[in-house]
């Protein structure tokens, strides 16, 4: 049981550790703006994820859902409605996949002042050739990366996590009070649920039972927590404009040595890497009907994800993210009013 529940811990948290998360623009956006606030919405966040997963994996175990289509149909009845709710799904997981390649290149482009494209180019072969090992290697991969990940995000949180930053906190609170933090904690929660529901159908085979089922999604909420935790405390110690930073968790990182700038490099790039292999794997499982067609829709989505980098990171990660954010809120009430069983 212990195996089964840690392959399928390892391959959701290296679902939601992406770019956006490591590099610290998502929890700048959707938490670190509202203080103290942003703490709590963390813990609400998080506690919405872990019961949307324990519900979906009972729901695949139970009814033998194959892929996300059949998933969509068990609570949308009108096939109209299940093909567009369908369509707006794989275009999310796609473009969050364009994300975290262009986040790939943002990174060597922000610390090696490298032409991000070149980074891009990089990951997009990565990706190309593990999807050509479907499920399997989307498994193997975050087994061998997601614990070291959590790891050296735990010893960045040793040296940043202290009361200065908890002032610091206090009196940022003091100058910039808003009441949409907890909006902005649903919707976080709201858009992870959409790249994780693909993901989950894919380890149904995985965890067999409702007990295991609870403990990997305790589990999920209690590390994401934590994680979320230490990026937060990392921002309190940027001394720039934040705004002016595409990763500013790297900046942080950076500042603190250069043995922890290299460690933060390894947390960035593997997170970017465990992250696009398991979007790129749902969005192929998603749509691909034939297996002769799975190399030609993998080589098409690692191209044009090339193409779409150039746009920008945090550009596309603040302009989409709450968008697909407010999508996925349908998704989650639809599944919360559902009976697992």
């Amino acid at each position: 049981m212990k195996k089964r529940v840690c392959k399928a811990l390892f391959v959701i948290i290296g679902t939601l550790i992406g770019a956006g998360f490591a590099s610290g623009q998502e929890i700048y956006l959707f938490f670190y703006q509202y203080g103290l606030k942003g703490l709590i919405g963390i813990i609400i966040s998080s506690g919405l994820l872990g019961m949307v997963i324990y519900k979906v994996l009972n729901i695949c175990k139970n009814h033998e859902i194959k892929n996300y289509k059949e998933f969509l149909r068990y609570f949308l009845k009108d096939e109209k409605k299940l093909d567009i709710f369908n369509t707006i799904i794989n275009i999310f997981i796609l473009i969050t996949f364009y994300i975290m390649i262009a986040g790939f290149g943002a990174y060597f482009e922000q610390q090696f002042h490298i032409n991000s494209l070149v980074g891009s180019i990089m990951l997009a072969i990565i990706c190309f050739m593990v999807f050509l090992k479907n499920v399997s290697g989307l498994i193997k991969v975050n087994q061998l990366l997601v614990p070291i990940l959590i790891g050296s995000l735990f010893l960045i949180g040793l040296q940043v996590i202290d009361l200065k930053s908890l002032l610091e906190i206090q009196n940022y609170v003091i100058n910039n009070p808003s009441s949409k933090w907890l909006l902005d904690s649903i919707i976080y929660g709201s858009y992870n649920t959409i790249l994780l529901i693909p993901v989950l159908i894919a380890l149904q085979n995985v965890v067999n039972n409702r007990r295991e089922n609870k403990i990997v999604s305790i589990s999920t909420v209690i590390i994401v927590i934590l994680l979320s935790y230490i990026i937060f405390f990392m921002l309190v110690k940027v001394d720039v404009n934040i705004e002016n930073l595409e990763m500013p968790a790297v900046y942080v990182a950076s500042k603190i040595s250069n043995i922890f700038k290299y460690i933060y490099g390894f947390i960035i790039l593997s997170s970017i890497l465990t992250t696009s292999i398991s979007l790129g794997t749902s969005f192929l499982e998603n749509v691909v009907k034939e297996k002769k067609q799975y190399k030609q829709y993998a080589i098409f989505i690692c191209i044009s994800s090339i193409l779409v980098s150039k746009i920008g990171f945090s550009n596309l990660v603040n302009l989409l993210y709450p968008v697909f954010g407010y999508i996925g809120l349908i998704q989650i009430i639809k599944i919360m009013l559902l009976k697992s069983k």
